[in-house]
């Protein structure tokens, strides 16, 4: 069986790879590369997301731990919602926090 950090390691390999990639590859590499990879990560948050789906009772089924059970959306979800659709300025600049798209009440 393969122990964390080498899963850890894999993982931080791959992006480095792609950022590298992103900025130094030529259009004939990178044009095919950026393909696979989009659907790669459009897969990826799909699983993803599929597993931290709100329960019955308004809960993250992943994040639900006793009474400290996370509120859907839980911040997987807000994250998915930051990096996929974002709102102009990056988080750190932000005077305030990004508005709560999943929020049931206007």
């Amino acid at each position: 069986m393969r122990q964390q950090p080498d899963i850890r390691d894999a993982v931080l390999r791959r992006l480095d790879l792609l950022d590298r990639a992103a900025g130094h590859a030529d259009p004939s590499t990178l044009l095919p590369l950026a393909r696979a990879e989009l659907h790669r990560l459009a897969d990826g948050w799909r699983h993803l997301l599929r597993t931290h789906r709100a329960d019955e009772s308004g809960r993250c089924a992943a994040c639900h731990h006793g009474v400290r059970a996370r509120r859907w959306p839980c911040p997987v979800w807000r994250s998915a919602h930051e990096q996929l659709i974002g709102e102009g300025l990056p988080h750190r600049q932000r005077p305030h926090p990004l508005r709560n798209p999943f929020r049931t009440t206007p």
